[in-house]
C-alpha cells in the first residue's frame, strides 16, 4: 500500500466514519472507494444488460455441457 496525503472536510469524514462504523479514517476512505468502484461496475453491467442476446435457454446455460469456467 502506498501513502497518499489528501485534504478532506472533517464533517464529511466524520459522517462517513459514523455511517459505515469505521475504526479509522483510513478504513473509512478505503471502504468508500471500494463501494464506489463496485457501484460503477454494477452500472456498467446494467447498461449492457438489455443489449445482450442469449441463444440458449437459462436451463441449458446452467446445466449444459458447454458451461463457461
Amino acid at each position: 500500500m502506498s501513502g497518499t496525503t489528501i485534504t478532506l472536510p472533517t464533517t464529511l469524514l466524520d459522517e462517513l466514519m459514523s455511517e459505515i462504523k469505521a475504526k479509522s479514517k483510513t478504513d473509512a476512505v478505503i471502504t468508500a472507494i471500494r463501494d464506489e468502484i463496485r457501484i460503477k461496475k454494477q452500472e456498467r453491467i446494467k447498461a449492457v444488460a438489455g443489449d445482450m442476446e442469449f441463444t440458449m435457454s437459462a436451463d441449458r446455460l446452467r446445466h449444459g455441457k458447454k458451461r463457461l469456467g
